[in-house]
């Protein structure tokens, strides 16, 4: 994009406005030149003198136009603009020869009499003293409007975020700005504490204002949240908090006290923590709601003799022909005598096989079951690999009605509206944060069954909270560890590398025949073009596999060479690259193109999503979620949106102001590739942070594969990763909450 630019001129013609989002396309006369403009300008309308700054932009049908950025405009003094500004349609009721005789009448004080004398209006022939009052109220908005726009870009706020504060706010956006520009962050999803901090700096307040600090701490419980921490220790905040804002300690006490007071944090100081812990009040009430709900269902035992339940199984062998081992016919007994039952293992240690056997034991005692996953990949394969239906959880809870500018997710189960079932089976448990968890369990009834699989040992949730992990530690709830890998699985190297790597390791590498390799490489330059060979030449040649569907680079870290902005820039140009027939859409510092494999990167509840078969939609409802997958399938930059076709087959139409909730996908980090497995898994392993570079990072990223891992790197960063078993802390407690409850209990 070119450097910013300043141009001024008059509004001549609105070609296209989008009422929802503002964005609007127009022409101005700027000395005599016509040009056209497009930007998210709400409140733009013929006639009006316009002070306008962006750059100029080639569009690919309609040639030169300028972008704008930031914009300012004054109403039309002179009797032709103040006929073309009524004339322009603006004003319901108003046409053009109404619009010439209010005019013809009032002259240059046609807007004064419009928003101060409207009864005068009536003086106008066709205008009754009603539809004059109506003119009027909707003169004085658009005037607000204009107002508030205008107010809201002195203190930077781009246009596009502004229509989103009016629409909350409308006629008391200024109010609310003057008196609390942090109540933006709360409010106004995108609008995050730095942004509401730049306003209130801009508008003047006090930089140890108690609504600044109130934020502010908000803001780091927030951030904490995003990192997987579901509370931070006092001292820790206390000090992040100084340290960012620049305040002292006294202060920061005190915004704690009146945080508390109001409700928005939850401060203790039970267990190993002496200094207290604090908490955001979402995340103390679920880890509280989690534990109670665990414990409850965990009273649902079996009433039958284990002679009854080994009889069951010995049939259900008969039944499926295979024979179970020791530890497989104790994650069934279990599965059948407990309320709650964890099942964790590794790769190939039949947690699919235990999983079918359940379901076939369950149904022949005509139980109902439901099968969930956190995400519609990990889904999918679930009932590949149960032949029965699994949904995601979001789906199987139901999402309802959500605000535009709410961050609260609303399920329609609930405690009042329980899920329907008699057995619930959740698989990758490991991915399910502690807000997604708490919200199931209020949807589960009393009586019905959980059983929780997933593999203890790969990384925890990307969501706040260790979960299977503080469920197994709390030793209360009954866990079926599997250990042992069967023959079949054995004879991938995949599986028995991931299994060598977890504990504690070096793979075997290059055995000939195999499924999982190292192609040594010593730079990040080499690196990245052995990825690029290797996708495009060798693997499929060596593989049989589509290097755009079958194969999956998974990167540790985000920054860098090898990491996932560098890299999906560098495979977008392989794998996609620019074409005249392919639309495309620059956003930020990377280009999005039809074609182009993407990822939804932000929980998205309002999103309205559309599945279609044979060309006909059969469903339709809410919600995208962080890490689903899919296929830009058009670009309309016309109408300003993005349709991605995502993995589970559901269509999604994304406006350009919610283009940085995706993200390309020819690479992906690590984390966000749990859930899911892929054909072809290529690992560039060159160097790294410590903390990026651990056992349990390396073992998810190996257990992704399904028919072939490649390393690309050193073997020496392998060896770094897995002598570092050391796991980057989570503050969590829902192993202590469980305990403690227990404990309460049963005192």
């Amino acid at each position: 994009m070119e450097k910013e630019e300043t141009i001024n001129g008059t509004v001549e013609d609105i070609i296209y406005n989008n009422s929802e989002n503002g964005y609007t396309v127009f022409s101005i006369d700027n000395d005599g030149d016509e040009v056209v403009c497009v930007g998210t300008l709400p409140d733009i309308h013929t006639g009006e003198s316009v002070k306008l700054s962006g750059s100029w932009t080639m569009h690919s049908t309609y040639g030169l136009q300028f972008q704008v950025e930031y914009y300012e405009k004054t109403m039309p003094e002179s009797i032709g603009g103040i006929e073309k500004y009524l004339a322009s349609g603006i004003l319901t009721g108003i046409g053009k020869k109404t619009a010439k005789r209010i005019v013809d009448r009032f002259g240059e004080a046609s807007f004064y009499v419009i928003e101060e004398k409207p009864e005068r209006l009536v003086e106008i022939r066709g205008i009754t003293y009603e539809k004059a009052m109506k003119i009027s109220q909707m003169f004085i908005q658009q005037n607000e409007l204009r107002k508030t726009m205008m107010f809201l870009q002195k203190f930077g706020v781009t246009p596009a975020y502004a229509m989103r504060i009016y629409k909350k706010y409308k006629d008391k956006t200024m109010t609310v700005v003057e008196k609390n520009p942090y109540k933006l962050a709360d409010d106004i999803f995108g609008i995050g504490f730095k942004m509401a901090d730049k306003i209130a700096a801009a508008s003047g307040f006090s930089p140890d204002s108690p609504e600044r600090i109130k934020a502010g701490i908000k803001y780091i419980l927030n951030e904490a949240a995003l990192d997987g921490h579901v509370y931070l220790p006092l001292n820790e905040l206390t000090s992040k908090t100084v340290e960012i804002l620049s305040v002292n300690e006294d202060l920061v006490e005190n915004a704690l006290r009146e945080l508390q007071i109001e409700h928005q944090i939850w401060r203790d100081k039970a267990g190993e923590q002496e200094q207290g812990r604090v908490y955001l009040n979402i995340y103390y009430y679920a880890e509280v709601s989690v534990a109670k709900k665990l414990l409850e269902l965990f009273e649902n035992k079996g009433i039958y003799s284990d002679e009854y339940y080994n009889g069951l199984i010995s049939k259900a062998e008969e039944k499926t022909g295979i024979e179970l081992a020791e530890k497989q016919k104790e994650a069934v007994m279990e599965a059948l005598t407990q309320g709650v039952l964890v099942i964790t293992g590794g790769p190939g240690t039949g947690k699919t096989t235990i999983i079918n056997t359940i379901i076939t034991l369950l149904e022949d005692e005509e139980n109902k079951i439901v099968l969930a996953a956190p995400t519609g990949r990990a889904a999918k394969r679930m009932t590949e690999a149960t032949g029965h239906d699994a949904q995601t959880i979001h789906r199987i809870l139901g999402i309802t009605y959500m605000d535009d500018d709410s961050r609260r997710q609303v399920f329609d189960k609930t405690e009042d509206d329980p899920i329907d079932a008699d057995v619930i089976i959740i698989d990758e448990s490991s991915m399910v944060d502690i807000l997604l968890m708490s919200s199931l369990l209020k949807a589960v009834k009393t009586g019905t069954k959980l059983i929780l699989v997933g593999d203890v040992d790969q990384l925890p949730s990307v969501g706040a909270g260790n979960v299977l992990k503080d469920i197994i530690q709390s030793g209360i709830i009954k866990v079926v560890r599997l250990t042992e890998v069967f023959r079949q699985a054995r004879e991938s190297a995949i599986v028995m590398n991931a299994h060598r790597i977890n504990n504690g390791q070096m793979p075997v590498l290059n055995e000939k025949d195999k499924d999982f390799f190292l192609v040594k490489r010593s730079n990040g330059f080499d690196a990245v073009n052995t990825v690029k060979e290797l996708i495009t030449k060798r693997l499929p040649a060596f593989s049989g596999c589509d290097p755009f569907n079958d194969m999956q680079v998974l990167t540790p870290m985000r920054k860098g060479q090898l990491g996932v902005y560098e890299l999906n820039k560098y495979l977008q140009e392989t794998l996609n690259p620019p074409s005249r027939s392919k639309a495309e859409k620059v956003f930020k510092n990377y280009t999005l193109r039809q074609g182009d494999k993407v990822m939804q990167i932000k929980n998205n509840y309002n999103m309205e999503w559309k599945l279609y078969e044979n060309g006909y939609q059969t469903d339709a409802g809410l919600g995208v979620f962080n890490g689903d997958c899919g296929i830009i399938e058009k670009i309309d930059n016309d109408d300003e949106t993005v349709t991605v076709a995502f993995d589970d087959g559901k269509k999604v139409i994304y406006d350009f102001m919610q283009l940085d909730e995706l993200e390309l996908s020819y690479a992906v980090t690590i984390h966000k590739s749990q859930g899911s497995e892929y054909p072809v898994v290529i690992i560039p392993l060159i160097s790294g942070p410590p903390m990026l570079l651990s056992r349990n990072l390396l073992y998810t990223a190996v257990t992704r594969a399904k028919k072939l891992a490649v390393i690309v790197g050193l073997a020496d960063t392998i060896k770094k990763m897995i002598d570092n078993d050391r796991e980057v802390k989570r503050y969590s407690t829902l192993d202590y909450r469980i305990k403690n409850i227990y404990d309460f209990i049963n005192q």
